[in-house]
């Protein structure tokens, strides 16, 4: 396996892939840690997570540099996403023995209770895109509920995969209670089909979320899946334009628009689509692609160079097809694997910029009539993973948020994004399960009833 860096094509590092026999090795001595990890206090556990979010925000910058030169994020977008690792570890510090505080419930027993209490070695399946964040929001509330986990990182990502069980192994946590199989993805059935292995997580691609789906299901055990989004905004005729390009732009070129849950669908009626396209186009206009090293890079390279051409490719279809291209659309003459802030408008079904995730920064503006078919449009994929409506009526935004678009996550007049407080996760072909938050904990444990008579 290779680290490349996207933006020169420099190999940065060979890794050797794990055997079979090492994987299991590894996967047994997890679940031994398993068995005294499982027995620690909440306040234990907790102690040890304070310090790796201490870690994580002293070496904020090392770990930005490396997300930056493995896969491409600008350095303060690597940085924010640090910030947020460290976040998210003291949230469930915080949180975790309350969230799993055992529940009374009254029955003809004299007493009758449900507990929540670990259920043994997950594994979790992560991505490239946000390689720090995917494994920390899944990592935390896991190791805090008293699991131990292994993972499988994206086979670019290696580095940030060890710099990970690496930054555990500082905090204190006893040995192997998390580890990382250096493995590719042909090896996954194998580490999914160890005895030992209780469920499995994954964020990656729908196709990816489906093979490990098949394989946990003939095992019977438990997955999350979080994958792909086409997520809709909807921009309606009285929105705040100002505010709805902001928000839009930012989250259509987020980690170079690597995001599941960036803006890839705008919904705009035609009474202010002019005005709309106008703003949006020349707000893409000013973000300078360039070296994720610099600072005054907004957009870095696309993760990998086949990943770029698959982009331009449904780009150059959506094209042919009919859209309308108002800016970029061209691969950049230049060293690595950019691709330009890009705009595309009357963009219609049957065009892939419609029907597909566009994993890039490209924009798809779809012009519609009236609000109730930007409703129709909006839902009208396969996908359900997040979406925002734009709105000077609150009260109309929050009803079309919460009774009338499908998907996991709805926003009112902001972007969509993830929130250690809140759950996250999606419906579809976007996955199911919850990470985050009081639910997300309560994914992998058992929730057991006790009936005393």
């Amino acid at each position: 396996m290779e680290s490349v860096n996207p933006a020169t094509g420099e190999i940065l590092k060979r890794y050797d892939e794990m055997t079979p026999e090492k994987i299991a090795a590894t996967v047994e001595e997890v679940d031994r840690a398993y068995t005294s990890w499982r027995t620690t206090s909440f306040g234990e556990r907790a102690k040890h997570m304070r310090a790796a979010a201490t870690i994580l925000r002293r070496r904020r910058e090392e770990y930005a540099r490396l997300m930056a030169e493995e896969m491409g994020k600008p350095l303060a977008q690597g940085r924010a996403e640090t910030d947020k690792c460290a976040w998210v570890c003291e949230y469930y510090a915080e949180n975790a023995e309350k969230f799993l505080a055992r529940e009374e419930i009254q029955t003809e027993a004299s007493r009758s209770f449900v507990t929540f209490e670990p259920i043994g070695v997950i594994l979790a399946v992560m991505p490239w895109n946000f390689p720090l964040w995917q494994v920390f929001r899944f990592a935390a509330p896991s190791l805090m509920a008293g699991n131990t986990g292994v993972l499988k990182h994206a086979s670019n990502v290696q580095g940030c995969a060890l710099a990970i069980e690496a930054v555990f192994g500082e905090a204190g946590f006893p040995e192997n209670v998390f580890r990382t199989l250096l493995i590719g993805s042909k090896l996954v059935d194998l580490a999914i089909g160890h005895p030992k292995v209780r469920a499995v997580t994954l964020t990656g691609s729908t196709p990816a979320g489906r093979a490990v789906a098949k394989k946990a299901g003939e095992l019977l055990k438990k997955t999350v899946l979080e994958l792909g989004g086409s997520d809709p905004y909807l921009i309606l005729e009285d929105a705040d334009l100002d505010l709805a390009v902001e928000a839009s732009v930012s989250s259509r070129l987020i980690n170079g628009g690597q995001s599941c849950i960036a803006a890839k669908r705008f919904i705009v009626p035609g009474k202010i689509r002019d005005e709309f396209e106008k703003l949006f186009t020349e707000m893409m206009k000013t973000k300078k692609i360039g070296n994720p090293l610099h600072e005054d890079s907004d957009v870095g390279p696309q993760a990998r160079a086949d990943l770029r051409d698959e982009l331009h490719r449904q780009v150059i279809e959506s094209i042919a097809k009919g859209a309308r291209c108002l800016l970029g659309g061209q691969v950049p003459d230049m060293p690595g694997a950019f691709y330009p802030p890009t705009v595309l408008t009357d963009v219609a079904k049957g065009m892939p910029a419609y029907d597909d995730e566009l994993f890039g920064p490209v924009a798809a503006i779809i012009p519609v009539r009236d609000e109730e078919e930007a409703i129709r449009v909006a839902n009208d994929t396969v996908f359900g993973l997040g979406a925002a409506v734009f709105t000077r009526d609150a009260a109309r935004g929050e009803e079309i948020a919460a009774r009338h678009l499908e998907a996991g996550c709805c926003f009112v007049n902001a972007s969509v994004r993830s929130d250690p407080r809140l759950p996250f996760g999606g419906i579809k072909e976007s996955g199911y399960g919850r990470e985050l938050g009081e639910y997300g904990i309560k994914e992998f444990v058992n929730i057991k009833t006790v009936y005393v008579t």
